[in-house]
């Protein structure tokens, strides 16, 4: 074999060495872009999506002041957000919705009238005990007339009023005068809790059974008197996304909320207790 045609197939060998080493090159290029690509996508497939829209929640009238404050807190994390309200008696906001009412999310202060609700399945997720709350007399400020028992509302010198027996204020301060064997004739049965408290701010009577979150809420305008027997009457509040939601995504986040440890707070320092 002649010189000149070994320097050829050597200048062949090497060139095709090269361009093997350039496709490989280009493919390790390739590859990296596609994991890039594909780690890009993974990110923005697994991201949460924005959440918008209103949603309607049913709420027991006691908790209307923390979950006012609830609203304020996701509507700021949450841009695009509304979150409306109807508070009022447990019994009377569960028969609206069995009757059909547009709802989200049902707040309920307890688990006899929530089940007025799951035995109608129009819950779409099993309720769940968020806060439990206690009793506690509502009565004129400085307590001019000396209050210091739920015996001493069974006075007939006294103006006491309750909350209707079937709202779940009502049956709990039936629950405590059965377990301290107390009979007591009201001046008026009220449709909610805040409106037996409203009965005391007002003047129009002398006192109230009400929740221990109602009297920290109304602040100066009440004196609290706590009394042993509330502590067989405590109510636990379930909690339950509603079967036709209007908008669940925005719902679940809610309830998330109520549940988390922020939600908690909220409720604590509201005077609810732990569940």
């Amino acid at each position: 074999m002649t010189r000149s045609v070994r320097r050829t197939r050597r200048t062949l060998q090497l060139a095709g060495a090269s361009v093997a080493a350039l496709l490989a090159l280009s493919a390790c290029s390739s590859s990296g872009d596609d994991s890039s690509a594909k780690t890009k996508s993974d990110t923005s497939s697994s991201a949460s999506p924005k959440l918008s829209g209103s949603i309607t929640v049913f709420a027991a009238a006691s908790l209307k002041e923390s979950f006012t404050t609830l609203k304020a807190d996701f509507e700021k994390a949450h841009p695009g957000t509304t979150v409306n309200f109807s508070f009022g008696g447990s019994d009377t906001l569960a028969a609206q919705i069995t009757s059909g009412a547009p709802a989200d999310v049902f707040a309920s202060a307890s688990p006899k009238t929530m089940a007025i609700v799951t035995d109608k399945k129009d819950n779409a997720t099993a309720p769940a005990t968020f806060v439990r709350n206690q009793l506690e007399i509502a009565t004129l400020p400085g307590n001019p007339d000396k209050i210091s028992s739920l015996k001493d509302l069974t006075k007939s010198s006294l103006k006491v009023v309750l909350c209707d027996k079937t709202v779940p204020c009502g049956a709990a301060a039936q629950k405590a005068l059965d377990a301290g064997k107390l009979k007591l004739t009201p001046v008026s049965y009220e449709e909610d809790v805040k409106s037996a408290l409203n009965k005391v701010v007002l003047k129009e009577a002398d006192a109230a059974v009400v929740y221990k979150t109602d009297v920290k809420a109304a602040g100066s305008k009440v004196e609290g008197v706590e009394f042993p027997e509330s502590a067989n009457a405590i109510n636990d509040y379930p909690i339950t996304l509603l079967k036709d939601a209007p908008n669940p995504a925005v719902a679940k986040a809610f309830i998330a909320l109520v549940q988390s440890a922020e939600g908690q707070q909220v409720l604590t320092d509201a005077g609810f207790l732990k569940p």
